[in-house]
C-alpha cells in the first residue's frame, strides 16, 4: 500500500514539475488509424499518426499505450513539426507523430492511452489531459476488411469575436461511409452556453460565451448504416445492427482543442474582418485523392476587405509545405504541397486551414486528403453549370480502374450513363443527393460520382473510388428550381425540344409498374428467362412522340464493339421473341428472352431512341418500320430530336440451361453473334413470330426447339404415341387369349394326354 502510495505521490510530483517548469502549454490533440495489416506470424499491424498542438510541445510528445497487453511492440518515428505562429512569438505550433502498434490476434478490442499535463491556462478549469482511442479488431462481413476509424482533425489554435461566435463545424469523415456519432467525453466540462449537434459534429452556441481559453473534449464514434457480421481471428463473430448505438460503436476516437473566444468585433460581416473563403477553396469535408510519390497540390483562396491576412494556420501531414501569397483588394492565397510516401498508401489524411489576421481569423475549413497507389484516381471531367443542371463528363481513359458496372451518383436510385470514351451525368440541384452549401457569396451545389476500383488480385477486396464536382453561383443569382428530370436517367437539351429526358428500366413482370431496384444490378438472368425492360419518355412539351429506332445486344457497354445481335433494326423487330406491348406515347414497353454471347456471361442492351412531335406526318416516329432506308431523311422537314443512345445493364447470366458453344455451316466455319447471317449462341423461336420480324437461321443447322415448337411437330408426336400405346394393348390382349385358349384346351383333353404333358413338364 505505501509503495503506491509513494508510485502515486512521484508521479504527481512529475506532472507537477513539467506544468511548472514547462511553457509547454497543451492546445489539444487528434488521433487518426491507417488500415491494419496482417503480418506472417499471425500478429497485425496497426499505424496512427498523432497530432498534438500547444505554444511549444513540438518536440515534447507523450508516448502512448495499449490497454490490457494487446500490444507486443510500439514503435514511434519521432516528432515533425508541421506548422507554427509566423509572428515569431511562438504563440502556437503544431506537431505530428507516426507509430507503429503490433498487436495480438487473440483480442477483439484495442485500446490506445495517452496523457499528460498540462492545459493552457482556461474557463473550465482543465489542468491535466486524458488522450485515447478504441478498434475493433473483427472483419467487417460488408467490406471484408478490417474498420477503418473516423477522420478529425483542427489547426492548432482556434480563436473567434465573442460576438462573431455562431457555430463552428468540425471534420468527422468516415472512410466506409458509417454514421458518426459526436458527444462531449466523459468527464468532459462542457462550456456555458455551448452545445453539439452530434449528427453533424457542430458547435453552436446557445446564449454568450464568455472571454477567454475554452477546453472541448469530444469523442467521435462510427456505427454501420446497416446489419453486418464482425469475424474475429479466434473464430467468434458478433452482429451489430444498422445504427444501434446501444450495442457500441466499432471505434471510438477522442479529438480536443481549444478555442479562444475574444472580445467583441462589432462587426461580423463575413468578409469584412472576418477574411472569407474564396474560389477554388475547396468545401467542408471535401474527399481529395493523392497519389503516393507524386505531388498533391491544394489551393484556397480568403478575401478579407478591412484587414490584411497575414498568413494560414494549417494543420495537415508531415512534409506539407505551404507557400503564402497576398493580393490586392484584401484577398490572399495558400498552396499547399504535399508528395505522399509509401507509408502513406491508403491513408485518410485530415487537412485544416484558417485564414489569420491580427485581429481574428476565418472559419475552420477540413477535407480529408485520400492516398493510393493508383496514378488514376483523380480522373479527368468537364464540369458544365447551367442555370437548371449540372452536367458532368468524366474521361474514362484517365480513370481506366473504374468498375464501370457500379457507377453511381450520391443517391444511388440515379445512374449515369457512358460510351466509348466518357461517363456522362446531368441532375438537377434538387436530385440525385446534390447537396447544397454556402460559400460566402456564393453558393455551391455538389455531388459525385462512386464505384469501385476494378480488382486486379485473386481475392476480390475493393475500394470505393469517389469523384466530388460542384457549380458554384453567386447569391445574387436567381437560380431555378423548375427542372424537373429526377426520374430521368438520361437527360439532353436540344433547341426545338428545350431539356428532356429518358429512362430505361427492368421490370420483374409484364405489368411494368415495379422497377428492379438500384441494388439489383447487375440483374441475374437464365437463359430462356423473359426479360421485361421499359423506356420512358419525359418531357415539358405536351405532344412528343417516343420512337425507338433501333436496339441491340452487346457483351459490354460499348455500343460500337463489333460483336452484336439486332434486336430491333430501323423500327422493324429482328428476333423472333421481342414483344412490344401497347402503351402511351412516351412510352416503350417490351419483352425478350435472355440471350448470351460464346465466352461471356453478360449481356448489355443499347437502344436508340427519337422523340418527334406526336403530329407530324413526316416524322421518323410516323415512318415506322422502314427495311430498306432509301437515304438519309432531313430533320428539318419535321420536329423531332437528334438520335440518342441509352443502355441498360448488365444482365448476368447466373446459370446455363442450354448450351451450344457455336454452329457449323456446312463448310465448317463458325458462326459468331453479330455478324451477317449469323444467330446469337441460343435463341428461341416462338409459334407466332411477331409481325415484320426476320428469322434467321444458319444454313444446313436443324434448330430443335423450331421443330419441337411447332404445331405440326406436336401433332406428330401425338399421333406416335398413341399409336404405340394402342399397339401395346393389342399384344397384351393377344397373349393373355391365347394363354386362356391354351389352358381350356388341356383341361378338355383325354387322361393320356394330360399325362404326357405332366410328364413333359418334369424330364
Amino acid at each position: 500500500m505505501m509503495e503506491a502510495g509513494a508510485a502515486l505521490l512521484l508521479l504527481l510530483l512529475q506532472l507537477g514539475t513539467l506544468c511548472v517548469t514547462s511553457d509547454a502549454n497543451f492546445y489539444g490533440n487528434s488521433v487518426n488509424f491507417m488500415a491494419q495489416k496482417r503480418n506472417k506470424d499471425g500478429t497485425f499491424m496497426l499505424s496512427f499518426h498523432h497530432r498534438q498542438n500547444g505554444r511549444n510541445v513540438c518536440q515534447n510528445q507523450t508516448e502512448f499505450r495499449c490497454d490490457d497487453g494487446v500490444c507486443t511492440s510500439l514503435n514511434g518515428s519521432g516528432v515533425a513539426h508541421t506548422d507554427q505562429d509566423d509572428t515569431g512569438q511562438g504563440k502556437w505550433c503544431q506537431s505530428e507523430s507516426f507509430t507503429m502498434a503490433t498487436i495480438q490476434t487473440t483480442k477483439s478490442l484495442f485500446r490506445l492511452r495517452s496523457s499528460g499535463c498540462c492545459w493552457l491556462p482556461n474557463r473550465e478549469g482543465k489542468t491535466t489531459w486524458t488522450s485515447e482511442a478504441e478498434l475493433n479488431l473483427g472483419t467487417r462481413s460488408d467490406k471484408l476488411g478490417y474498420n477503418h476509424c473516423p477522420v478529425t482533425a483542427t489547426v492548432a489554435a482556434l480563436r473567434v469575436p465573442q460576438d462573431c461566435f455562431s457555430r463552428i463545424p468540425l471534420l468527422a469523415h468516415d472512410p466506409d461511409g458509417d454514421h458518426v456519432k459526436c458527444s462531449f467525453a466523459p468527464n468532459a466540462t462542457v462550456p456555458v452556453n455551448v452545445s453539439l449537434d452530434e449528427a453533424g459534429c457542430t458547435l453552436t452556441r446557445t446564449g454568450q460565451v464568455e472571454t477567454g481559453v475554452h477546453v472541448f473534449e469530444l469523442m467521435l464514434e462510427d456505427f454501420p448504416t446497416k446489419n453486418i457480421t464482425l469475424s474475429h481471428a479466434d473464430g467468434t463473430t458478433e452482429q451489430r445492427t444498422a445504427l444501434n448505438m446501444s450495442s457500441g460503436p466499432l471505434c471510438r476516437v477522442k479529438l480536443q482543442f481549444s478555442v479562444e473566444v475574444l472580445p467583441p468585433l462589432l462587426n461580423c460581416e463575413a468578409g469584412r474582418s472576418m477574411p472569407v473563403f474564396l474560389f477554388p477553396t475547396p468545401s467542408q469535408s471535401s474527399v481529395l485523392y493523392a497519389t503516393v510519390g507524386q505531388n498533391f497540390q491544394l489551393t484556397a483562396a480568403a478575401q478579407a476587405y478591412h484587414a490584411r491576412i497575414s498568413s494560414f494556420q494549417v494543420s495537415g501531414p508531415a512534409n506539407m509545405n505551404k507557400t503564402f501569397t497576398e493580393g490586392q483588394n484584401g484577398k490572399a492565397q495558400l498552396t499547399l504541397n504535399w508528395i505522399p510516401q509509401e507509408r502513406d498508401a491508403h491513408r485518410s489524411a485530415p487537412v485544416c486551414f484558417t485564414a489569420e489576421t491580427n485581429q481574428t481569423q476565418s472559419e475552420m475549413r477540413c477535407v480529408v486528403v485520400m492516398v493510393t497507389r493508383s496514378t488514376h484516381r483523380q480522373g479527368v471531367a468537364t464540369v458544365q453549370c447551367l442555370p437548371d443542371r449540372i452536367t458532368v463528363t468524366l474521361e474514362k481513359a484517365s480513370m481506366p480502374d473504374l468498375d464501370m458496372n457500379y457507377l453511381r451518383l450520391k443517391d444511388p436510385t440515379c445512374s449515369l450513363t457512358s460510351n466509348l470514351t466518357h461517363i456522362i451525368g446531368a441532375m438537377s440541384f434538387t436530385t440525385c443527393g446534390t447537396r447544397v452549401e454556402e460559400d460566402g457569396d456564393y453558393i455551391v451545389f455538389a455531388n459525385s460520382i462512386t464505384s469501385f476500383q476494378l480488382p486486379n488480385e485473386t481475392i476480390v477486396r475493393r475500394r470505393t473510388v469517389n469523384i466530388d464536382f460542384s457549380c458554384r453561383f453567386p447569391k445574387l443569382l436567381s437560380i431555378s428550381s423548375g427542372f424537373n428530370m429526377h426520374d430521368s436517367d438520361f437527360i439532353f437539351t436540344e433547341t426545338n425540344f428545350g431539356t428532356f429526358g429518358y429512362s430505361f428500366d427492368i421490370y420483374p413482370d409484364s405489368s411494368f409498374t415495379e422497377k428492379m431496384q438500384a441494388r439489383a444490378y447487375p440483374v441475374s438472368v437464365k437463359l430462356l428467362q423473359t426479360i421485361y425492360m421499359g423506356i420512358q419518355a419525359k418531357s415539358d412539351l405536351p405532344n412528343v412522340k417516343l420512337f425507338v429506332e433501333s436496339c441491340k445486344g452487346t457483351p459490354d457497354d460499348n455500343s460500337d464493339n463489333p460483336i452484336y445481335y439486332d434486336l430491333i433494326k430501323d423500327g422493324c423487330i429482328m428476333d423472333e421473341t421481342v414483344k412490344i406491348y401497347p402503351s402511351k406515347q412516351t412510352t416503350f414497353n417490351f419483352e425478350l428472352q435472355s440471350f448470351k454471347f460464346t465466352d461471356y456471361d453478360q449481356v448489355y442492351i443499347t437502344c436508340y431512341i427519337i422523340l418527334c412531335d406526336s403530329d407530324s406526318i413526316f416524322s421518323r416516329c410516323a415512318q415506322g418500320c422502314m427495311k430498306s432506308p432509301t437515304r438519309r431523311r432531313r430533320r428539318g422537314l419535321s420536329l423531332e430530336t437528334e438520335r440518342h443512345s441509352i443502355v441498360q445493364g448488365p444482365l448476368q447470366f447466373v446459370e446455363e440451361e442450354f448450351s451450344v458453344a457455336s454452329v457449323d455451316d456446312s463448310s465448317g466455319n463458325a458462326y459468331t453473334p453479330g455478324r451477317q447471317n449469323n444467330t446469337p449462341v441460343f435463341e428461341e423461336v416462338p409459334s407466332a413470330p411477331e409481325s415484320g420480324s426476320v428469322q434467321r437461321v444458319p444454313e444446313g443447322s436443324w434448330n430443335i426447339r423450331q421443330a419441337l415448337s411447332s404445331k405440326i411437330s406436336t401433332a406428330v408426336f401425338a399421333s406416335l404415341f398413341l399409336a404405340s400405346l394402342l399397339l401395346m394393348v393389342a399384344v397384351v390382349v393377344y397373349f393373355t387369349m391365347k394363354k386362356k385358349a391354351e389352358d381350356q384346351r388341356l383341361l378338355l383333353a383325354p387322361a393320356s394326354v394330360k399325362s404326357d404333358v405332366r410328364s413333359s413338364l418334369f424330364t
